[in-house]
């Protein structure tokens, strides 16, 4: 190591090391790239599903933190690589998009990047794999719009959304009550939506209450702003 100074003076080291160094090109650098990218979703894969493990996250301060939410997790990370930082912002969108999903949505990135790889190694050029999962994409949708089923509900006929919503509640906690989990969270939405412009503010909807307790068949309290 070595210290020098430039024309204005400015001091620099240089490092004997750093002509060693090589600066990876081409195939190697698409290959590290993707192994950040499937290091970040080898994380939250175990936390995947209804027997998903929780992770135990401690800050620099030395707080402890459990969780088994993916946008959680990848937040509290220390992810240093370019790609690893663009696998938390996927989950960051779609937390904020969706609102749920966090976890699944890089792991499948994760697939994706793995298949991906072994494309490359047959020689495969990148944009070529690009267009090809972008035509995948659009026959997703289009077989997804083919199969689904769509259901007529309004005001006086939530039976429908009710239904719907105690299907995402089968793998939580709260599976021995989804009904009346189900029921509170209907009438929340339908109290702030507006079913003319089909368009819902969940910002409006408030929850309170005390941390603890039992849902007994009582009836829970909903407050919201009109």
């Amino acid at each position: 190591m070595a210290l020098a100074f430039d024309e204005f003076g400015r001091p620099f080291i240089i490092l004997r090391e750093q002509e060693q160094k090589t600066r990876l090109r081409g195939l190697d650098a698409q290959k590290a790239n993707i192994s950040a990218g499937k290091a970040v979703a080898r994380i939250l894969r175990t936390s995947l599903g209804p027997k998903g493990m929780d992770k135990m996250l401690q800050s620099p301060d030395g707080d402890v933190t459990i969780t088994n939410d993916g946008a959680t997790i990848l937040e509290r990370m220390d992810v240093d690589n370019q790609i690893g930082k663009l696998m938390v912002e996927l989950s960051r969108s779609q937390d904020y998009e969706i609102g749920d999903g966090t976890t699944g949505v890089v792991v499948m990135a994760g697939a994706l990047l793995e298949k991906a790889e072994k494309l490359l190694e047959c020689g495969i050029h990148p944009i070529r794999i690009a267009e090809g999962y972008e035509m995948a994409s659009r026959i997703a949708v289009e077989h997804l719009e083919r199969v689904a089923h769509k259901f007529e509900f309004g005001l006086n006929d939530v039976e429908p959304l009710v239904q719907t919503c105690m299907t995402t509640l089968s793998s939580k906690i709260v599976n021995r009550c989804k009904r009346s989990m189900a029921e509170i969270a209907v009438k929340a939405v339908l109290a702030v939506a507006d079913l003319e412009r089909k368009d819902i503010n969940l910002d409006l909807i408030k929850v309170e209450g005390k941390v603890g307790g039992k849902l007994r068949g009582h009836r829970a309290n909903l407050w919201y702003y009109s």
